[in-house]
């Protein structure tokens, strides 16, 4: 880490950014190991000194005092502990996130931008960037679809937990006889990768198609035709991107989420695990969800993989999903044991 910190101090590093991102980044992901060790290192001297003082003094307040924070480095090690499991080779760094509204029109376009809105929550919550990297809006509400990159130390690892298909049940505010109804959208992550080992022949295998972007972006984006669209003919994949006012910038990142694409199907043709989760994911509909949110007649969360519950709706979309992360985290660990014993 100090071998870092001595580059970003050279005369000159600041001046090509490009270069300098990818030090910046893991300068951050080593931090975010390094940081909670050393405050759980100096929070237990500070513990011990407390208890002492307790038991010296036989003060009530000092023994209270150090029993929480007791519990509160007690879940500090629970969260490193837990950190430990994002080994996976991709699990420390960035990623693109995205969301699909499912079968449903309105309703399921409405739900999906609400699990944007909780997403973007959780992001604001972690300290992640995000951008938006393409999306489509929905006829009458809410969006189609929506590709974000967030970038931040463990973003691909946490969200590769959130990977699926999310329920909503609740008293439709489009229907005028207020009836329930169930809307469906997914979510899926890839992770942002420099330097993948995969073949690409852009002239023979990729076709590219130029296009007005839609969505925000001033003047320039929307009257030129910035916006890209790369097929890669041999697998059907597509990917897109709009965000940015330059062509040549909008080409490069969709050649970075097309090779990440095609990374991950190749994995999945190799791993039947990850088949499971990168490939045909099946209709996004009853059945497939990994998360359902009920609203009405009752409110409650619930992990279909983890069985981890909750009845705070309001929290959880607002953001307050670490723990349904953490649980998935513990439950994937279980299985990993149980598969090799």
């Amino acid at each position: 880490m100090g071998e870092l910190e001595k580059q970003m101090g050279t005369p000159g590093f600041w001046d090509d950014q490009e270069a300098a991102a990818p030090i910046i980044t893991e300068l951050k992901t080593l931090k975010a190991v390094v940081t909670p060790v050393t405050e759980i290192s100096s929070g237990i001297e500070d513990l011990e000194v407390l208890f002492e003082l307790a038991d010296e003094e036989g003060s009530t307040d000092d023994l209270q005092d150090a029993a929480q924070q007791e519990r509160n480095l007690c879940g500090q090690l629970d969260r490193l502990e837990l950190r430990t499991l994002l080994s996976g080779p991709h699990d420390k760094g960035s990623c693109y996130f995205s969301i699909h509204a499912g079968a449903g029109g309105t309703e399921s376009c409405d739900w999906a931008e609400m699990l944007m809105r909780m997403y973007l929550r959780y992001f604001e919550r972690n300290k992640f960037k995000f951008e938006e990297i393409d999306r489509t809006d929905g006829e009458e509400a809410g969006i189609r679809s929506i590709t974000l990159k967030v970038e931040g130390p463990y973003a691909y690892g946490y969200l590769s937990c959130e990977r699926g298909v999310h329920r909503l049940v609740r008293i439709s505010p489009f229907d005028s006889q207020n009836r329930r109804h169930t809307s469906f959208a997914s979510t899926n992550v890839l992770p942002e990768l420099d330097d993948i080992d995969v073949d690409i022949d852009y002239d023979k295998d990729v076709r590219e198609d130029t296009y007005r972007a839609s969505g925000a972006g001033g003047q320039h984006v929307n009257k030129t035709d910035s916006a890209v669209r790369l097929t890669h003919t041999p697998t059907g994949i597509v990917v897109q991107c709009q965000n940015e006012r330059s062509q040549h910038k909008n080409r490069a990142s969709a050649r970075k989420m097309l090779a990440a694409k095609i990374y991950q199907f190749e994995q999945a043709k190799r791993d039947t695990e990850l088949a499971k989760l990168y490939g045909d994911k099946g209709e996004i509909a009853f059945g497939n969800q990994i998360r359902s949110y009920v609203l009405y007649p009752y409110q409650l969360v619930r992990d279909e993989r983890s069985e981890l519950k909750s009845p705070h709706t309001d929290k959880v979309l607002d953001g307050d999903i670490q723990e349904f992360i953490d649980a998935y985290l513990r439950h994937r660990a279980g299985m990993a044991v149980n598969n090799d014993s």
